[in-house]
């Protein structure tokens, strides 16, 4: 018997995350992939550089559980749950990924244009990441939480700093898209 794996149809997802929402929400505890980074911060020992990081990061081991859950969900996702086909992209995207330089668009998760060691090594590929890891790193401490946080658990809270945070992380990621991404990557 040939078994066939596609992605999990959003009326499994969705109730799964509703699942944990409430779990989450019954426990009086909040998700967010930011507030473990600032976890993992603490331990480190960066509460002693900058008061941010000096809480009780113990009480919130248990968050940790999600770094893990990712890691070991995103291994078994590529290893055990994909057929290694192509992700399905529209032809208008192809292309205008192909006049950026992005060469066989869709046929892995992570363009080696970006993600290959050869590109992260030169001066833009550095530039890149420093600029973005500075940007993410100050918007998500700015808005008080990042995207997974506001969106999946503010929002499930009708929190409306959440609203505001999650319509600002659309325009800027359409910005960033349509504006800023073909500027960075125009094909040579």
């Amino acid at each position: 018997m040939e078994i066939i794996l596609q992605p999990w149809p959003w009326y499994v997802t969705g109730p799964l995350i509703t699942f944990v929402m409430l779990l989450l929400f019954y426990f009086g505890k909040s998700f967010g992939m930011s507030s473990n980074l600032r976890t993992l911060c603490s331990i480190g020992g960066a509460g002693k550089y900058a008061d941010f990081f000096k809480f009780d990061w113990k009480a919130q081991r248990w968050n940790l559980v999600v770094v893990l859950g990712a890691i070991l969900g995103g291994f078994i996702a590529v290893n055990f749950l994909s057929d290694g086909s192509n992700i399905a992209l529209s032809p208008e995207t192809i292309n205008d990924l192909e006049t950026m330089g992005f060469h066989n668009a869709g046929a892995a998760i992570l363009p080696p244009e970006i993600y290959d060691w050869s590109a992260v090594f030169t001066v833009k590929g550095m530039s890149v990441l420093i600029i973005a890891g500075f940007l993410v790193g100050f918007g998500t401490r700015y808005a008080g939480g990042c995207t997974s946080g506001h969106a999946i658990s503010g929002l499930s809270n009708l929190q409306k700093p959440s609203l505001v945070a999650v319509i600002g992380f659309f325009i800027g990621g359409l910005i960033m898209t349509h504006f800023i991404l073909p500027l960075i990557f125009k094909a040579s």
